[in-house]
Formats: C-alpha cells, sequence, structure tokens
C-alpha cells in the first residue's frame, strides 16, 4: 500500500512517514498543497493524509480538486480545529474522515487500516497461492502451516507478488508500489529483498514459488 502524507509541518510529516514506514507502507511527502495536487496526479496512491492548513493550496481546496480530478482513494484530513463547523466542512469537501491535532498515532493507524479495508472490502483478506497464506488483517504469513517471520518490508513485498501471481512484475514497479518516491533505482536493494523473501519462502520447501525473469523482473507461481 502506497500513502501520500501532505503536511506542511516538517516534524510531522516525517514522524507520520517513518511510522507509517515501520508498518511497512510506502510513503510520500508534500509540504504544501500545490505538491501534494502534483504528486497525486501523477503517482498512485492507496490512500492521502491531508492536513487543513497548507500553503499555496489549503487543505479544503486540495481535498475538492482532488476529487474533481476523479482521485477515488480514501483522504484522511488532519487539523488542529475541533469544531463540529470545520469537520462538517472537511467531510463535505471529499474526505472520507477527520482527526483532530494532536493525535495518538495508534489512532491514525487504526483509521488508516479501516480506511483502506473499506476500500478493498470486496477484496479477499487472504491472498494463496500453494501451500503459501498470507493474511492481511492478522498481517501473517504461513507455509504448510509453517510460521514466516517476515520484516515489514518483506510483507509488502509478498503482498505485492502474491495480488499479481502468475503475472511477471519488473522492478520499476515493485519500486513503485513497495518503495516511495524518493527510492534510488540504481541501487540493487529489490534484488537483495527478493532474495531475502525467497530464502524465508522458499528455502525449506521442494517447490519454489518465486522465481526471476531475467531482463524482465520476478514472478510468483505455483
Amino acid at each position: 500500500m502506497r500513502i501520500l502524507v501532505v503536511e506542511d509541518e516538517r516534524k510531522i510529516a516525517e514522524f507520520l512517514k517513518k511510522g507509517l514506514k515501520a508498518e511497512g507502507y510506502a510513503v510520500d511527502t508534500a509540504a504544501d498543497g500545490e505538491e501534494g495536487r502534483f504528486l497525486a496526479g501523477t503517482q498512485d496512491y492507496d490512500l492521502i493524509i491531508l492536513d487543513l492548513r497548507l500553503p499555496k493550496m489549503d487543505g479544503l481546496t486540495l481535498c475538492r480538486t482532488l476529487r474533481a480530478e476523479k482521485y477515488g482513494g480514501p483522504i484522511l484530513m488532519l487539523t488542529a480545529r475541533d469544531t463540529v463547523k470545520d469537520k462538517i466542512l472537511g467531510l463535505d469537501s471529499g474526505a472520507d474522515d477527520y482527526l483532530t491535532k494532536p493525535f495518538d498515532f495508534e489512532e491514525l493507524l487504526a483509521r488508516v487500516r479501516a480506511l483502506l479495508r473499506k476500500r478493498g472490502a470486496a477484496e479477499p483478506t487472504r491472498l494463496q497461492a500453494d501451500d503459501l497464506v498470507l493474511d492481511l488483517l492478522a498481517h501473517t504469513v504461513e507455509r504448510g502451516a509453517k510460521p514466516i517471520a517476515l520484516t515489514p518490508k518483506e510483507f509488502s513485498l509478498l503482498e505485492y507478488l502474491m495480488r499479481n501471481a502468475g503475472a511477471v512484475v519488473s522492478r520499476a514497479m515493485i519500486a513503485e508500489h513497495v518503495w516511495d518516491i524518493h527510492f534510488d533505482s540504481f541501487t540493487n536493494v529489490i534484488d537483495v529483498s527478493v532474495n531475502h523473501l525467497r530464502s524465508k519462502v522458499d528455502r525449506d520447501f521442494p517447490k519454489k514459488l518465486i522465481h526471476t525473469v531475467r531482463g524482465r523482473g520476478y514472478v510468483l507461481k505455483a
């Protein structure tokens, strides 16, 4: 899952980015409304966290603009204002939820998960390929009923491969959906991460599921 945080207070933006990345999300940040609009229009985000008071384009205007430009993902609005009128304005502008500063990070995470579940309500909560099972709600992975411990980034990488099971995904596709906009595509981080994941998922099993397609990328298939 990829999230855009539009927040002009640098410390808050970095705090959110660090916390969300620790949970396995790919996170980009924008420091003003115009940059937020540009990124939302050129990148694919599963959710946007949007501050109400932003330079260049305020949060309400940006929210309305994003909806007018057909962004269909959930928007969580952050603000220091806590009046009913302000909440109504935020929701009427197109936001799906509203969180008042200061907030508890665990509550923000819960709201993010709820919004993403709502968006993907028709999608399965468990992904399976052969005897490999990934549970999106419990955040667990098993193969042949044997638990597999993954880092948050490995979990996100495996989720992306399983959602695209049978299809070859390029390194550029993995970078876009699992890492963030600042990812250096000239490093071998993706190859190293896939190898680490493969060692955990395939090493102790005769049937290998994660395959390299030379010159194209990777594919997960039974």
